[in-house]
């Protein structure tokens, strides 16, 4: 949980929560939570909080009773239902501690619906924290007011993510050589769509032979520099979002 508050004045606090909410349903929240919500925003009971379930969207609710180790929340109404999000994976190298888990939670605050870590041979960062991530996920979701939570996949080879593609679903590869304009490349495209970042040392030549042969790879250039592994992950995605993530106001 932050360490701090992270709701602007007049706001309320948002937590996540792994079970089905219904009406006037009541909850026993787990230490941690009921720590920040007490300890650190200093909530009495009676305060108002919104829940959401990644099941059935966003719920009011009230800080019923504050016990030692827990409390117990009321849910008092439905707000919104669970959001539909662009359907936009990144499969991305694992890169080191601190520098992945901002990434994860960057792509969760953008919309991306899934999150793919891809080991390739160059990866040096060969295992993830999945409960470490998945943390920073809720914690992202919870702030930015989405009601969905994005899919963590289990770590997968770069050889098994091409084989199994789905070839209905583009996917963008972040060329590092001979890559179409990202902006051109996603401007005029539809339907389901990855975006792939490789690792810090780029892929190998047989591995960019790889991407390339596969018939829905797009492969893109993000502009003139070099960009860390995170960052270009992140224009990616603000670029597929903007033209097709539903930004632009109807």
């Amino acid at each position: 949980m932050p360490a701090t508050p992270a709701w602007p004045p007049g706001s309320l606090p948002r937590l996540f929560v792994d079970t089905t909410l219904e009406d006037d349903g009541e909850i026993v929240i787990d230490a941690a939570q009921a720590n920040y919500l007490v300890r650190v925003l200093r909530l009495k009971a009676g305060a108002q909080i919104k829940l959401f379930d990644n099941r059935t969207g966003e719920w009011l609710a009230e800080l019923a009773h504050i016990g030692k180790r827990d409390a117990i929340v009321r849910v008092e109404g439905h707000l919104r239902p669970r959001e539909i999000v662009p359907d936009l994976w990144l499969c991305f190298a694992p890169i080191k501690k601190g520098r992945i888990d901002w990434l994860v939670e960057k792509a969760c605050e953008l919309g991306v619906a899934r999150l793919v870590p891809v080991k390739t041979q160059r990866t040096i960062v060969d295992k993830v924290k999945a409960t470490r991530l998945q943390s920073h996920i809720i914690e992202a979701a919870e702030q930015c007011e989405r009601t969905s939570l994005p899919d963590l996949a289990e770590i997968t080879s770069l050889d098994t993510l091409l084989s199994n593609w789905p070839e209905e679903r583009r996917l963008y590869y972040a060329a590092e050589r001979g890559g179409d304009s990202v902006i051109e490349a996603m401007s005029d495209s539809n339907g389901p769509a990855a975006i792939l970042i490789g690792p810090e040392g780029g892929f190998t030549d047989a591995e960019d032979e790889k991407i390339r042969a596969k018939e829905a790879s797009v492969p893109i250039s993000l502009g003139p520099r070099i960009l860390r592994a995170d960052t270009a992950a992140i224009t990616a995605i603000g670029i597929w979002m903007a033209h097709r993530g539903g930004w632009i106001r109807k």
